[in-house]
């Protein structure tokens, strides 16, 4: 049954819940407390629950529940998120993802939901954590184990995910690149004297790049695709485990790209230059390594690089397409030091070289 409103969670339809997943094996729900926190698109429910005194099982008593609404206008959702927690990882032992007891995708009612472990007594987001070595090695962990998975358009192929081609491509580059000119038109004195030059050249010929980069399969696989700060969460003592979350993409967005283009995104987009510099490097080559150790071995240090390289670039489109429709300065502390430190990345790796 698929949940669209606070309304309909009650001790019966949890209790149902429960007993399909293994949590509940005899007794019931007897109360459900909410804390609900409603937005224009989606509403997120903290969930305290009761049981009878006979009740066994593992008998969860925090649940996160996340009801989304698809439509957004020009764009919209689809049931990747849905996918991410109910389909794609089963099975995976250590998947870096929240026990999930529930989630139903509606593209005729235009809505989903999700149920999962409330994890907010031992996690916080990564937005709250300077990165160190240690979280960025379990953040490499943590998406080796994800992106084994589904590596090579073979594997793909078996949940209908495919490599995107040159159209995909194009419509995901483009969506920022009226922003791009938003920016440099009115923000050049926060920019370096050669970035707008950079930005030019990122527009006209990256895309190019990544067209061609398509045409060897290595290196591809199912991607989370939004790696902030707020999508990672870290023990609030200790490093391990971490849990990436919230993998919803718009219709746009890549969801088959080269693997470490999760990793740049939290690097290069999020990451202090100076703790980025110190590194990115041993991140890196602990992620190869973890690679290696789920079995993919034909995939080289010096492809992984420069396929870093190649996504660094990557996030000038997603930083600049925060002004897609106009220049948003009410976002701007968001966009424009991830628009710097992009920029900043793309020259401490001579990426603008592949161009």
């Amino acid at each position: 049954m698929l949940i669209t409103s606070v309304e309909q969670v009650n001790e019966l339809w949890l209790t149902h819940i429960l007993e399909a997943s293994g949590a509940l094996y005899q007794g019931r729900v007897t109360k459900v407390d909410m804390l609900i926190d409603a937005r224009e698109l989606s509403t997120s429910v903290r969930l305290g629950i009761t049981y009878s005194e006979d009740a066994t099982g593992s008998k969860p008593t925090k649940l996160f529940l996340k009801l989304v609404t698809l439509d957004m206008e020009d764009e919209f959702f689809g049931p990747s998120e849905v996918n991410y927690y109910q389909r794609d990882y089963v099975g995976i032992h250590d998947a870096p993802i929240p026990r999930t007891y529930d989630a139903v995708y509606s593209e005729k009612q235009g809505r989903y939901h999700i149920l999962m472990d409330d994890l907010s007594d031992t996690h916080m987001t990564a937005r709250d954590r300077m990165p160190t070595l240690g979280y960025g090695m379990a953040l490499a962990e943590s998406l080796a184990t994800l992106h084994a998975h589904w590596w090579g358009k073979i594997r793909l192929s078996e949940i209908d995910e495919h490599i995107p081609d040159a159209q995909a491509i194009q419509e995901f580059t483009d969506m920022g690149k009226l922003g791009a000119s938003f920016i440099i038109a009115t923000c050049e004195d926060e920019l370096k004297a050669h970035w707008p030059e950079v930005i030019n050249r990122i527009y006209v010929s990256h895309p190019h790049l990544m067209v061609q980069r398509t045409q060897d399969d290595v290196g591809f696989t199912l991607i989370h695709g939004d790696m902030n700060r707020n999508n990672i969460l870290v023990p609030i003592n200790g490093e391990r485990p971490l849990y990436l979350i919230d993998r919803q993409p718009f219709n746009w967005s890549l969801t088959v790209w080269l693997a470490v283009y999760d990793l740049a995104y939290a690097m290069v987009l999020y990451w202090d230059v100076k703790i980025r510099r110190a590194l990115e490097t041993h991140v890196l080559r602990h992620y190869h390594k973890c690679l290696i150790r789920q079995g993919i071995t034909a995939y080289t240090w010096e492809q992984l690089w420069d396929d870093y390289r190649l996504c660094a670039m990557m996030g000038v489109y997603v930083a600049t397409e925060w002004c897609r429709s106009q220049l948003n300065m009410d976002t701007h502390q968001y966009w424009m030091p991830m628009l710097q430190r992009t920029l900043t990345a793309v020259d401490d790796l001579q990426a603008a070289n592949l161009l």
